[in-house]
């Protein structure tokens, strides 16, 4: 790589840029990055203009020589790019309203990234992101593709299935346990070590260490565990905490607390509090901030935003890339054996080595006892759902959500899919072809 990068952002209009810019500016020593392009749609102008006034104004009280430049044209963003980081929503907070709420009226829960709303999310975006990797192909076929759009890991799997291009999964949910165990021992998050093992929004902590010393069996018995501000917070149940042996992902609540939180979701879509109508308001609020021209810093209202700390690390895996660091990560990544009774290409939520010339995964010292039939489960319907996504068949979308645990009746499903595919038809052009 030379000595100046080149970050290209897909969604730059995003109100997560302004973290992402703080991170250039930050690490700028150890990861010189002298050229940010934003890119977005036309929809997003708006939002990218106020986006990239902010980053301008960041950039220019760093006093450091980075360019900034926006763009409505993908292309141009992309061409000779050493990093490219999508961070985009197709169809916009309105199709995660969707998401959301149609499966609630058959009695099923809606998220953006879980269940039958998370496989419309998939849908919407999978082709868009396969298109964007036929575009790197040709313009910057080297570049390391940094993809948090969600659903993270099966975005991820597509595009290492369908397209020649390095691409790595990023979630905040690592990162959010290791700031919460810092908190709570007020120790720096060096000195702790997690194993993580599953999927993407579908992983358990099997091991955590200070200094070498465990700290699982303390926090199991305290009944302890990290969260975030787009899962509603039902406490878990504490005998199976405790016979797990592990710590689940906040998201795994929707899959052992169904009941609850479908419970929880009814009655906040009854009083008009769906997470895509806070996250709107949360949104409205931001770019009124960012409006302000003597705002110069990445505000602090920013950390309220459901996906905190995704920009923080997607900075902290491009300059591990770059200095060839040998650190470990929790990254999205192709499984080869990682996870014996998974397919070699399914992609994996773990631990990995970063290097310069690839993402290693570390191997897996313990897989909790009962979660090897969830973790299989879900990922078959991941695969059928990307395929679904990538040839635009309806019956394959359907065999997907009869293979997802949280679909309980497949005549049901049908019905609620035919609604779903019909309300984003704008959005699947392959799903309705004459």
């Amino acid at each position: 790589m030379g000595a100046g990068l080149k970050i290209a952002v897909i969604g730059g209009g995003s109100s997560y840029t302004p973290e992402l810019i703080e991170g250039f500016i930050r690490h700028y020593d150890s990861f010189p990055v002298t050229d940010i392009v934003l890119a977005d749609i036309p929809e997003g102008r708006g939002k990218l203009e106020i986006v990239g006034g902010l980053a301008q104004r960041m950039v220019e009280r760093s006093g450091l020589p980075i360019r900034l430049q926006l763009t409505l044209d993908r292309r141009e963003a992309l061409k000779d790019a050493d990093y490219v980081s999508t961070q985009m929503r197709v169809g916009l907070l309105e199709a995660r309203g969707w998401d959301e709420s149609i499966p609630l009226k058959y009695g099923m829960l809606g998220q953006e990234t879980t269940g039958a709303g998370g496989m419309m999310k998939a849908l919407r975006t999978i082709p868009v992101l396969l298109d964007i990797c036929k575009d790197m192909e040709e313009l910057c076929p080297e570049a390391w593709l940094l993809n948090f759009t969600n659903p993270a890991g099966m975005v991820t799997e597509a595009i290492l299935k369908h397209t020649r291009i390095r691409s790595i999964g990023l979630c905040n949910s690592p990162i959010a346990a290791y700031k919460w165990l810092s908190s709570l021992y007020d120790l720096p998050a060096e000195r702790f070590y997690c194993e993580f093992v599953g999927l993407n929004h579908l992983h358990w902590i099997s091991r955590i260490e200070v200094d070498g010393e465990s700290k699982l069996e303390e926090l199991l018995e305290a009944g302890g565990s990290y969260s975030a501000s787009n899962v509603p917070q039902l406490a878990w149940n504490d005998t199976l905490i405790r016979t797990l042996g592990a710590i689940p992902s906040y998201y795994l609540k929707y899959y052992y607390l169904h009941r609850e939180m479908l419970a929880e979701q009814q009655a906040l879509a009854a009083r008009g509090e769906t997470r895509a109508q806070i996250v709107k308001r949360l949104e409205d609020e931001l770019f009124d901030i960012y409006k302000q021209p003597e705002l110069a810093e990445k505000p602090k209202q920013l950390e309220q935003r459901g996906g905190a700390y995704y920009s923080e690390a997607a900075v902290n895996l491009m300059k591990a890339i770059h200095t060839d660091s040998g650190e470990i990560q929790t990254l999205n990544v192709r499984n080869n054996g990682t996870i014996g009774f998974l397919p070699d290409d399914a992609s994996i939520e773990v631990n990995c080595i970063v290097r310069e010339e690839g993402i290693v995964p570390v191997p897996i010292t313990r897989i909790p006892e009962g979660v090897s039939g969830l973790i299989q489960a879900v990922k078959t319907y991941e695969s059928l759902a990307i395929e679904a996504a990538v040839t635009g068949s309806r019956e394959l979308a359907l065999l997907a959500l009869s293979n997802h645990p949280l679909v309980d009746s497949v005549s049901v499903a049908e019905t609620m899919l035919d609604e779903m595919l019909e309300t984003n038809r704008r959005y699947l052009p392959h799903f309705f072809k004459s």
